[in-house]
């Protein structure tokens, strides 16, 4: 009984995880809006993903003592991080740019844990619960308020149709590399797994800066510029995916994922904070639902899953 009730206290501690982790990611909204006017967009994600590398590196060696792994994992996390790292953050740029950021938004966000959820069984044994599901659609309303709650709306114009498939494919290939590294964490920590895709990731975004870098006037950058990439390569990065990842495996992706939902919230704040821009009644309205749904999923009891092989 006392080691049932021990287990309950600290799942608390990664569903804490998993809402900090998103927050930062929302937050990162507003400190690199100003950047992308100095900063090519892929650059600016290069610069986030590459530099936080040896710091990988740096804490796995420190942590665990060595840093290797077999030749055929490591082949796994190459692919993983191209899918995963490269291909979608090139994807989420460009879907911004052939679409409302209202369009990205909902369509990149919302699917995510629908779609993490249904192809979980592929990789991790976890059941779809009923409490799952009510607190999950109770989300969905949220974050949709949440988004289209604000000035844009939903725009459903046909020229924007590119960037409304890009967007939802984010969603789908999102969640799949999410439920992709599940099986390698249960042989692996965490931290030595998002080391090596992160790497990767790096590695094959490098060739599509390669026309970016002149563009920046590197001797004019101010404080607010090296502010916004630390942010992003220690808080956003190396900090966000170590505990994000860790949560996640400890939560199970399919519940985790739906904490990606604070991810607009906290950008609808950023927003606020740092442009002055507006909350309306229907975002308030978003917040309180997803809250609620998220509140309604984490209290329920759930055995640790476990992990098909790959």
């Amino acid at each position: 009984m006392e080691h049932g009730k021990r287990n309950m206290d600290n799942k608390w501690i990664y569903y804490l995880g998993l809402i900090v982790v998103a927050a930062i990611w929302g937050a990162n909204f507003g400190v690199s809006r100003s950047a992308m006017d100095t900063f090519d967009p892929i650059l600016f994600s290069f610069l986030r993903f590459g530099l936080a590398v040896p710091f990988f590196f740096l804490i796995l060696k420190i942590k665990e003592g060595n840093v290797g792994l077999p030749w055929r994992v490591i082949l796994q996390l190459a692919l993983i991080g191209l899918i995963g790292v490269t291909g979608l953050e090139i994807a989420v740029m460009y879907s911004i740019k052939y679409t409302t950021l209202a369009n990205a938004s909902l369509l990149n966000v919302a699917p995510w844990p629908i779609f993490a959820a249904l192809f979980a069984p592929l990789f991790v044994k976890e059941k779809f619960t009923k409490r799952l599901g009510v607190g999950g659609a109770a989300a969905i309303v949220g974050v949709t308020c949440i988004i289209l709650g604000g000035e844009e709306g939903l725009n459903l114009s046909s020229d924007h149709m590119i960037g409304n498939l890009l967007a939802f494919g984010i969603s789908v290939v999102g969640a799949l590399f999410n439920l992709s590294v599940m099986p390698l964490m249960n042989r692996y920590s965490s931290l030595r797994v998002s080391t090596w895709f992160i790497l990767f990731g790096s590695l094959f975004m490098l060739p599509f800066t390669a026309g970016s870098w002149g563009k920046v006037d590197w001797g004019s950058l101010a404080a607010g510029h090296y502010t916004a990439i630390v942010y992003n390569v220690l808080i956003c990065t190396v900090f966000a995916f170590v505990v994000w990842n860790a949560s996640m495996f400890k939560i199970g992706a399919a519940r985790a994922n739906f904490f990606r939902y604070v991810v607009p919230a906290a950008a609808v704040v950023a927003g606020l904070v740092f442009f002055d821009e507006g909350i309306t009644v229907w975002q308030i309205v978003g917040a309180v639902f997803m809250a609620a749904g998220l509140v309604w999923i984490s209290t329920e009891k759930k055995q640790a899953a476990a992990v098909n092989p790959i």
